[in-house]
């Protein structure tokens, strides 16, 4: 499933991506041939006003003048004198001949050049350029010019050759570009849609295990329950009220970790409410420390408190989800810690946020375990039998500092044991 959505997603962002490269690669390109052919026609209006201006100020004109303007421009040229059509050796191809006519048809019909317009008291000459269109592209440009009482015609054409040349190349650049961007996207895209979907794959593996962590857990006490049903059936009076107690003391444990089950529903689905209010820490550490107190020295356990010598600053947080946080740090504590062990519950307060420190001298928890303790299910001790714990408390204390915008994290003790802090702010 994960690797058709990876693969759909790349392919779905490449071609995202490559549309709008390509729809800014033909922008790009359309004002880059517009300018590009304004610029080559404008070069050959230039060049038709020089060569205007030369016939306009020559009474004679020199061969050898048209034939090095021929050369440095490659203008065809065709030009009449009166109607008669002069000739200058390689200045009018016999292949242009039709184009010449041609040109001097729409220059009369389309731009209003014609001879007739010249008369014997005309002195400015009259002149249009445009592109021509035969079996290539050109640039074309028809000039009348009065000269001695007559007039000369003149049809000129350009080829743009080398400009569809030039404009071929940039279509292959940008072709090439686009092609190139392409390719680079969909690797980036593979890379980067695989990222994004590491995390799916992580909360799907985890959701699997936490299903089948929680039927595991759920089949114990069913399996005790059932197995406690069917012997009371044939059981004595005695028996039977010994296997009632089983039964109430297994619902009971699957009755807390559904209650622990539900707890960690509302954290993932923003259920999880949190009310706030001024709380003084440290009457909340002795409230808590005083609810476990008998319960360490019933397994010999020194349990100790500490807190500032100097008044503390009230901190705003849910009274009733903080003690469920200490609860259930003091009572992982207890059953982990052999007897004769110490737990000491500590309170440190900064000016912009408190620290509070459960720690114990028992056997600690590996470096390679530390992070894995928040883990749903997970207990560092797998033999561990004790039915009151199903590996959920410490993932539900994470949760509740972290909607307090917290951190819980756990540390080595000196001389052995873990100590976990909780860190809150101070506003």
């Amino acid at each position: 499933m994960f690797k058709k959505l990876h693969i759909r997603l790349t392919l779905l962002c490449t071609a995202v991506s490559a549309s709008i490269l390509i729809f800014m690669s033909l922008v790009c390109l359309s004002f880059q041939e517009a300018e590009s052919k304004e610029s080559t026609f404008s070069d050959f209006q230039v060049n038709v006003n020089m060569l205007v201006n030369y016939l306009e100020s020559q009474s004679v004109i020199s061969h050898n003048w048209l034939s090095q303007f021929h050369t440095d421009t490659h203008f065809e040229i065709d030009i009449r004198d009166n109607g008669k059509t002069l000739a200058f050796g390689n200045l009018k191809p016999l292949s242009h001949e039709q184009a010449f006519i041609r040109i001097r048809e729409i220059a009369r019909n389309e731009h209003q050049i014609y001879e007739e317009i010249i008369t014997p008291k005309s002195i400015l000459s009259t002149h249009a350029e445009f592109e021509f269109r035969d079996d290539k592209t050109y640039h074309a440009a028809v000039v009348l010019i009065p000269k001695n009482g007559g007039v000369l015609n003149i049809a000129i054409l350009h080829s743009t050759e080398d400009l569809q040349k030039t404009l071929f190349m940039q279509r292959l650049l940008f072709t090439a570009a686009d092609i190139a961007g392409t390719l680079i996207l969909a690797v980036f895209f593979w890379f980067f849609t695989w990222r994004m979907i590491l995390p799916l794959i992580e909360n799907r593996k985890k959701q699997a295990e936490f299903i089948a962590s929680a039927s595991h857990e759920l089949r114990s006490p069913l399996t005790v329950m059932l197995s406690s049903l069917s012997a009371m059936k044939h059981a004595s009076a005695k028996d039977a009220e010994r296997f009632a107690a089983n039964i109430e003391l297994e619902g009971k444990r699957m009755s807390r970790l559904i209650d622990d089950m539900l707890t960690l529903s509302s954290t993932d689905s923003s259920r999880f409410t949190i009310r706030k209010e001024s709380v003084e820490l440290d009457t909340l550490l002795l409230s808590a420390y005083e609810k476990f107190e008998s319960l360490a020295i019933e397994k010999c356990i020194c349990l100790k408190i500490t807190l500032p010598d100097d008044s503390v600053s009230t901190c705003q947080c849910d009274r009733e989800r903080i003690e469920q946080v200490l609860s259930i740090l003091l009572d992982n504590a207890i059953s982990y810690t052999p007897s004769g062990g110490i737990i000491e519950l500590s309170l440190q307060a900064d000016a912009d946020k408190f620290i509070i420190r459960v720690a114990d001298n028992g056997p600690g928890i590996k470096d390679a375990e530390k992070e894995a303790v928040f883990d749903r299910f997970y207990r560092c001790d797998k033999s561990h039998k004790d039915k009151e714990h199903f590996g959920l408390g410490l993932c539900i204390a994470q949760e509740i500092v972290r909607m307090h915008k917290g951190k819980l994290w756990m540390e080595d003790t000196p001389g052995g044991g873990a100590s976990f802090l909780i860190m809150l702010k101070n506003s």
